[in-house]
């Protein structure tokens, strides 16, 4: 087969954005690993994903919707939303944009015929796993109506998940993500190089005085005074981006403090690849958190878009990473066959909320045309087709990227 050039479009790629130099190692060492198979390749090379698109094909008849750009079978998850309560959903936002319905059915079903393939399932079960899920989401957009997976409403496959989620409590994240001092009662944030690192002394003043600022903005200003900052070590597309773990008053010291997320917003790398007209968003964390809110039905918590200088960031409360159910992970699928299908059909229920949510905003189709479109047959063939010929691509660019060192 002919050299795609693998190699130099992902160093081109990652080099292009503000990244941590060690951190970017750590990114295509974990995208080598023989262990993971290609599905962490897969996940950090969105942008590979979407050069690749025919767009001009049958892609681009789709009607458009609000996306989140990045969706794949570990990008839904479980969080604390505003009102306090826990809600299964979509949880990355980094790239979404307005852009046909097809681009993310077609990269959620080549994630599942990835992460399949990295535990040997059978094609056939593959297969049967993404029908599941396209069946599950044209059922929840012929309905018209936009639910919520929370603990009132979500079935045995989920509610578990965010029943687990609910024991994990906040002293129990400030205890994995901080040390305290017993002598004055006073928390800082755990330096382990595998969640955290140190910064340097002008990025410390730079979200010090970004954060008395913001503080100044609210009606409770102590809640959010910062009381130490570090650069947050998580994900896999993102890592090495500028992100910050801030550690904050909250209710009181030491057990009231609460933990907050701020990363550095980018534009989206499907931005290049589409044609449609977008809105003009004040930043593009604006875009992000704007969209965000339109997909979710309740948005996680303390989430805003917020301007750096130059830059712009989303903050957001920090979530657990205790609990193995903060995002799905992949698993041996054909072990548990109805589990998985169940698991299916909550996907597609929630992709089809999210399309239904924010339907009639922008330029986005409304909900008539959307059902008209789920209920016409060739699309769904041809969208599977190329996920599954497109997800033997995936692995053949992991194996050329493994041979580069």
């Amino acid at each position: 087969m002919a050299n795609r050039n693998i190699c130099d479009r992902i160093y081109q790629f990652n080099l292009s954005q503000p990244r941590d130099p060690d951190l970017l190692k750590a990114k295509y060492g974990y995208m080598r690993e023989e262990k993971e198979n290609p599905f962490v390749f897969f996940r950090s090379t969105c942008h590979l994903f979407y050069e690749d698109l025919p767009i001009k094909s049958w892609l681009k008849k789709a009607p458009l919707v609000w996306i989140c750009g990045d969706l794949h079978v570990e990008n839904f998850g479980n969080y604390k939303a505003d009102n306090r309560h826990v809600y299964f959903d979509i949880n990355d936002f980094d790239e979404a944009v307005l852009a046909p319905c097809t681009w993310e059915i077609a990269r959620l079903l080549t994630s599942i015929f990835v992460s399949t393939e990295t535990y040997s399932v059978e094609l056939q079960i593959a297969e049967k796993l993404c029908q599941k899920f396209l069946n599950s989401y044209i059922q929840t957009i012929s309905k018209g109506k936009a639910y919520w997976m929370g603990e009132d409403m979500a079935p045995p496959v989920i509610e578990d998940l965010l029943a687990r989620k609910n024991q994990v409590k906040r002293r129990e994240l400030l205890e994995e993500r901080t040390v305290l001092d017993k002598e004055t009662q006073k928390r800082s944030l755990k330096i382990d190089f595998k969640k955290a690192k140190p910064i340097s002394d002008l990025q410390r003043q730079k979200v010090t005085s970004f954060m008395e600022v913001f503080a100044s903005k609210h009606p409770n200003p102590k809640f959010f005074k910062l009381l130490d900052v570090a650069q947050r070590i998580a994900g896999k597309g993102s890592l090495g981006l500028e992100r910050y773990v801030l550690l904050v008053e909250g209710k009181g010291s030491p057990d009231g403090n609460y933990l907050l997320d701020l990363k550095r917003a980018l534009p989206s790398s499907l931005a290049v690849h589409n044609v449609w007209a977008q809105p003009t968003w004040e930043s593009e964390s604006d875009r992000i958190v704007s969209i965000q809110k339109r997909l979710q039905a309740i948005p996680i918590a303390f989430l805003h878009s917020v301007t750096i200088g130059k830059d712009s960031f989303v903050l957001r409360g920090l979530q657990s990473t205790q609990s193995p159910t903060d995002h799905l992970k992949i698993e041996k699928w054909d072990d548990k066959l109805p589990h998985s299908e169940m698991l299916m059909q909550s996907l597609g229920q929630v992709v089809a909320w999210s399309h239904l949510r924010s339907s009639g905003r922008q330029g986005s189709t409304i909900i008539d045309q959307l059902i008209d479109f789920a209920s016409k047959s060739k699309w769904k063939t041809e969208v599977m087709e190329y996920a599954k010929v497109y997800s033997q691509q995936v692995k053949l660019d992991w194996k050329e990227f493994c041979q580069y060192l």
